[in-house]
C-alpha cells in the first residue's frame, strides 16, 4: 500500500527533512508524526503554533465589542434563558 506524504516525510531521517524550506525560503513549519494512521503535530510544533496564535489573538480580546454584536448576544442570552424556564 502506498504511503501518504505525511508518512513518507515522517519516516525520512531528520537530516534529510531539516533542510526543507517553505515558500520564500523560510524553514518548513510543520513536523508531522503519524499516529494510528492519522497525522498529528509534534510537541514542538504544537507549542510554537499555540504561541503564535496567542500572539495573534490576544490583542483581539482587548478590543471593544461592536455594539450591534453585543446587543445580539444579549438577545441570544435572553432567548436561551426564556427557553430554559419553559
Amino acid at each position: 500500500m502506498p504511503q501518504s506524504h505525511y508518512q513518507r516525510a515522517a519516516s525520512e531521517p531528520a537530516s534529510k527533512t531539516a533542510d526543507r524550506t517553505g515558500p520564500g525560503g523560510t524553514p518548513a513549519a510543520l513536523h508531522v508524526v503519524p499516529i494510528g494512521g492519522h497525522p498529528a503535530l509534534d510537541a514542538q510544533t504544537r507549542s510554537r503554533l499555540g504561541q503564535q496564535l496567542r500572539a495573534l489573538y490576544d490583542p483581539v480580546i482587548d478590543e471593544a465589542l461592536d455594539p450591534r454584536l453585543a446587543e445580539l448576544l444579549q438577545q441570544l442570552d435572553a432567548d436561551r434563558a426564556g427557553g430554559a424556564s419553559r
